[in-house]
């Protein structure tokens, strides 16, 4: 085994050692959180949601068994029975909402992965009815980021049930340009789209994207979130990107980078924080810009940054060879020559020359502790 794969097999190791650690101390955490509040206290009659519809994905695992447990939740409750609307591959979750408004609902509760979530707060966006979030899928980001317990059903129907009504920032994020395809002439006009996507979490262009899209279904249903770990290992020898990136009405900056992610929030799965100062309620987007030099020692420095910047620790190095700069901004365009994947929320949409992002202050209403 000549010296490069051996150092490639040390840097997955060192990396790994860094997602461990931080997954025992969010373990740790965790049962720290159960010990001190086991339930939160029920609300007043009459203080919470009455009229509960569940939009739900069947085809995630968890939800065997879900629908009687919202519904002994709400006979504990002294509530009227809930009302269920199964997600589609051709609907993953706007009509059902829509209807679900319309049949009288006071929350709709999204069941299912972060696909579902987006499906759900995009439809009631800009209203006055909140969104509850059961989660049940491989990253539950938004569910993490609102302190709701991904792998306990009963606790998180009690946040829905018994929590309180808060306001947060949402994120659209615009392919301005998609990248070509090898059969297009280069003579055709770029392939552009008006519809804009919504992210409660983070949306990405780069390495974090291509993470995502190559991430194998089966696998995240049998390993969960460490199947995107092991989908990002065959790009981390890609390519550097040269990226020219707007925030605001600030000049132009030129960098050469591996992912640019545009975020709301910024935990993840694993105990890791990868926008330590991102606030969900804030009015602004954090942009981090990500950068590995060296092969792989800079993606262990970067992977190890990651994983302790969540706990407050950073490194002002002026030459790393893994290196994660973070900016705010209400705007941001990000272009970069000859395309990448992009991401929103973990939910693919293909590969793309510019993207733009825009925040929406206080426009979705959630039920959180």
């Amino acid at each position: 085994m000549d010296w490069q794969v051996w150092l490639g097999v040390a840097a997955i190791v060192i990396a790994v050692a860094a997602l461990v650690v931080a997954l025992l101390i969010y373990a740790r955490v965790a049962v720290m959180r159960r010990r001190i509040g086991p339930l939160i206290p029920q609300a007043a009659a009459g203080d919470g949601p009455r009229h509960i519809a569940v939009v739900l994905n069947p085809s995630k695992n968890g939800t065997a068994g879900l629908r009687s447990r919202v519904r002994a939740a709400c006979v504990e409750r002294g509530l009227p029975a809930p009302v269920f609307y199964e997600t589609s591959v051709a609907d993953p979750g706007q009509g059902q909402t829509r209807r679900a408004i319309e049949e009288g609902a006071d929350v709709v509760v999204a069941a299912g992965g972060d696909g579902t979530v987006r499906a759900v707060a995009e439809v009631l966006v800009g209203g006055d009815v909140p969104m509850g979030v059961i989660p049940v899928g491989t990253g539950n980001l938004l569910a993490r980021n609102l302190d709701v317990p991904v792998a306990d059903v009963e606790r998180a129907i009690a946040v829905i049930l018994d929590g309180r009504t808060r306001a947060i920032d949402v994120g659209w994020l615009r392919v301005e340009e998609f990248a070509r395809d090898d059969d297009e002439l280069p003579g055709e006009p770029p392939h552009v789209t008006d519809k804009e996507h919504i992210f409660l979490v983070i949306a990405g262009l780069g390495f974090d994207a291509a993470m995502v899209a190559g991430a194998d279904p089966e696998l995240k249903r049998r390993v969960g979130w460490v199947a995107y770990f092991l989908a990002g290992v065959p790009h981390m020898r890609g390519r550097r990107l040269r990226a020219r990136i707007w925030l605001d009405d600030e000049p132009p900056v030129d960098a050469r980078l591996r992912s640019v992610m545009i975020g709301n929030c910024g935990r993840l799965p694993g105990g890791i924080t990868l926008l330590p100062d991102a606030v969900l309620d804030d009015g602004v987007l954090d942009v981090a810009a990500a950068d590995v030099r060296g092969g792989v020692f800079g993606w262990a420095q970067l992977t190890a940054e990651v994983a302790m910047q969540g706990f407050g620790v950073s490194s002002d190095l002026p030459e790393k060879l893994g290196r994660i700069d973070h900016s705010t901004c209400r705007r941001a365009r990000v272009r970069v020559s000859g395309g990448d994947e992009v991401q929103v929320d973990g939910d693919p949409l293909g590969r793309a020359v510019e993207v733009s992002a825009r925040v929406e202050p206080s426009a979705l209403r959630v039920r959180a502790r």
